[in-house]
């Protein structure tokens, strides 16, 4: 495949991806959506569809990687690293403009949630409290359509679950779901993946919201902080890293992994 299909197939696929992704997110807790309160169940099978989706509709194209951490660990199993930086890229615009649809499709409901009192409080408050309240710097009411966020703030923790999910993620699909050539996912691998990417957030997804991909995480924050939205409040610039650092860690791991075990 040329890079010109690997960028045009992971930036269609990721922007699916996210899509259809955060939009399950955006569905289950913003005001006046009709799946308002679905709960976690629905977000977790969501994100699950979002990939089968996703893969199914660029896995001819691009091998369907979406998630810089899947791409890690194919460059690391085979040794070859001269399209990772296209797939990166193609992955990081991709997610952004799913994040940016996802916007468009609920914009009404963005607006219900960021300016009910109930959501964001008094207005005259927030001004006495002024622009350098702690509360600018974490996440705003609406950042987890967009990006990840842990319950329990706890670098080492937040960091290992990350780790941890993406290794089971990135080895699932180095063991199972590669198509014929290896460089990308194949027909059933992208339901096995769907799968596994639906086990991990129902087991593994409670403490940060399993980003257990980079460009998810990080394209849709830089659009949560880009977009003219009310209220919004911060963008958790702080916490950031570890969505990024983790899965790359956990893509980088799974393939030793795989290589050491499985190869």
């Amino acid at each position: 495949m040329s890079s010109s299909d690997i960028f045009i197939g992971e930036i269609i696929g990721t922007a699916v991806l996210i899509l259809l992704g955060g939009g399950v997110v955006a569905a289950v807790v913003l005001k006046r959506s009709k799946a308002q309160n679905a709960g976690w169940l629905a977000i977790t099978f969501g994100w699950g569809f979002a990939v089968l989706t996703a893969v199914y509709m660029t896995g001819t194209l691009s091998g369907a990687h979406l998630n810089p951490a899947v791409t890690v660990g194919i460059a690391i199993k085979d040794g070859d690293w001269s399209n990772v930086p296209v797939y990166f890229a193609g992955q990081l615009l991709g997610a952004m403009v799913g994040a940016a649809l996802v916007w468009i499709a609920y914009y009404g409901q963005f607006h219900a949630h960021l300016t009910d009192p109930e959501i964001v409080g008094d207005p005259a408050e927030k001004a006495i409290e002024g622009p350098h309240d702690e509360a600018k710097s974490h996440a705003g009411p609406v950042l987890g359509v967009f990006s990840t966020g842990p319950e329990i703030r706890s670098v080492w923790q937040n960091l290992a679950t990350e780790i941890i999910g993406t290794v089971v993620l990135v080895l699932a699909v180095l063991t199972q779901g590669l198509n014929d050539s290896g460089k990308g996912l194949g027909t059933l691998g992208a339901l096995i993946t769907a799968l596994v990417v639906v086990g991990i957030g129902l087991s593994l997804g409670g403490p940060t919201g399993y980003a257990i991909n980079p460009a998810r995480d990080l394209g849709p924050r830089i659009v949560h902080a880009l977009l003219p939205l009310p209220n919004k409040g911060g963008s958790d610039w702080g916490y950031a890293w570890i969505p990024v650092a983790g899965p790359l860690i956990g893509g980088a791991l799974a393939a030793g992994i795989y290589n050491i075990a499985f190869a």
